[in-house]
């Protein structure tokens, strides 16, 4: 199966993803003739931020999988450090977003529904990076609100990509960091890739009945058939992963530049996007700094996205423990809900959270619930959900879907489950990373329920989160009031 999609170069793997997705593609993936510029190094390092979209982390080779092509990944990974325990709050994009751009909760945020907005006065990444010196550009997907409160230098790309045409042209990033070499750079690439509906890649280097599934599965044709598509763009964003690091070493400043990559949240198939199991949340984070972190090396540190831009501060020269967010939580505090951990990234620590959180709510999204308010607490070992309206139905595009149908069909035991939940879930997710088992009604494990319970009710306090109140002003929360997935 890798035959088909293996080069001794990234412009091998260039080629093949723009034959496979039309000719139009090819404009993306093509770089500049000219050789390396000899542009001065910066006094404060460079940041690439890199994230795909609707990506499991254990979907990509750094991160345990044998059975997806992701070479550019790879490398990464073994020039830098992996982090093993990121998670994200919230198992949607345009929240997931504007979570790591604010350094706050969604709900703190205003931003927790999809197709959302945050509330106006708080700052954002741009804005920080901006203060400290650097020039803050953005290419590729956005989706975040309201413009103004985002003050990148926006390269283009599109919100969506539905295969037609180019969906995002990289050589507008390398004109940019060559047209502004006066001061260090902070450039974002947000992929649309490997979001549904999967048209991009080679889809034919991804046999669907050789491909193996979770066991929080169901085995089906449609399933197998979407899973393969879905395989391809992953590998199709690691080539555009790889077109971006080739841009970086023409600029001439590889050894004082910072790549970060992020999967976001999960895929877009059962029990992952959309919920607050770990396929959800839990998300692939890698970096390279080179000088500064040991190549080849992981981390077991439990971390947030929120604790990304504390993080940025922290490397970028500032204090992030004497930022004012621009919001007020429901404890007084006006900083951020992240800690840095740049301490983490170098090894001179693995100490994190110890306890992380989540929240979804399925009022506003295509096809949701009316709503179907989720929170969730979780430490090293045991996942805690509670479902605020569990004597409804859990309901998606996906449940819609004749993919879901056939899943009724050939194990709808299964099907059922993830539409049909209890009001609390309890799962340990060192012996059940797949949380198969819900273990909520053990009696030997009522104290470790009862204390995630609690730091949850705590966590919702600091978040000015009322629970089902905050699941029914949603909508107020949508500038379009517009149902995406």
């Amino acid at each position: 199966m890798m035959s088909m999609i293996k080069s001794k170069g990234a412009i091998k793997v260039i080629a093949l993803a723009a034959t496979v997705a039309g000719a139009g593609l090819l404009l993306a993936l093509k770089a500049p003739k000219a050789g390396p510029t000899n542009i001065p190094q910066a006094r404060k390092p460079n940041i690439v931020f890199i994230m795909g979209d609707d990506l499991s982390m254990r979907d990509i080779g750094p991160f345990g999988s044998t059975q997806v092509h992701t070479p550019n990944m790879d490398r990464l990974a073994k020039e830098g450090v992996c982090l093993d325990n990121m998670y994200n709050m919230v198992p949607v994009c345009s929240p997931t977003r504007q979570s790591i751009l604010t350094g706050l909760g969604p709900v703190r945020s205003g931003a927790y529904p999809n197709h959302t907005m945050i509330y106006n006065g708080i700052k954002t990444l741009p804005l920080y990076m901006k203060q400290l010196g650097y020039n803050a550009a953005i290419i590729g997907k956005k989706h975040y609100a309201p413009e103004a409160s985002y003050p990148f230098d926006f390269l283009g790309g599109r919100d969506h990509d539905g295969g037609e045409g180019v969906d995002v042209d990289l050589s507008k990033a390398e004109t940019y960091l060559k047209a502004n070499t006066g001061k260090p750079f902070f450039l974002m690439f947000t992929s649309n890739q490997p979001h549904s509906p999967w048209t991009r890649g080679n889809q034919a280097a991804y046999n669907p009945d050789k491909i193996k599934l979770g066991p929080n599965m169901v085995d089906t044709k449609i399933t197998r058939r979407q899973m393969a598509k879905y395989f391809a763009e992953i590998t199709y964003l690691d080539s555009l992963i790889g077109v971006t690091l080739d841009i970086i070493k023409r600029t001439g400043q590889e050894d004082n530049t910072i790549i970060m990559f992020a999967t976001e949240q999960g895929n877009s198939f059962p029990f992952s996007k959309w919920t607050l199991y770990d396929q959800g949340l839990h998300a692939g984070f890698i970096t390279k700094w080179p000088g500064k972190i040991k190549a080849g090396t992981r981390n077991a540190a439990m971390l947030e996205y929120v604790d990304i831009i504390p993080t940025l501060i922290d490397i970028a020269g500032g204090d992030p423990t004497k930022i004012n967010t621009g919001s007020k939580d429901g404890n007084g505090n006006m900083g951020f809900d992240g800690i840095s951990f740049k301490d983490v990234l170098m090894g001179k620590s693995s100490q994190g959270h110890d306890y992380v959180y989540g929240e979804h709510t399925t009022r506003g999204i295509n096809q949701g619930s009316d709503a179907y308010g989720s929170r969730s607490a979780r430490d090293k070992q045991y996942l805690y959900i509670n479902n605020f309206n569990f004597t409804e139905k859990f309901k998606n595009v996906v449940t819609g879907s004749p993919f879901f149908k056939e899943w009724r069909q050939i194990n709808p035991a299964r099907a059922e489950a993830y539409q049909t939940r209890a009001e609390e879930e309890l799962y340990d997710v060192v012996n059940d990373p797949f949380n198969l088992k819900n273990l909520a009604a053990d009696p030997k494990l009522a104290t470790t329920k009862a204390t995630l319970k609690a730091k949850l009710a705590a966590f919702m306090k600091q978040q000015n989160d009322k629970g089902p109140q905050t699941e029914m002003e949603a909508l107020t929360r949508q500038p379009k009031n517009k149902e995406e997935d």
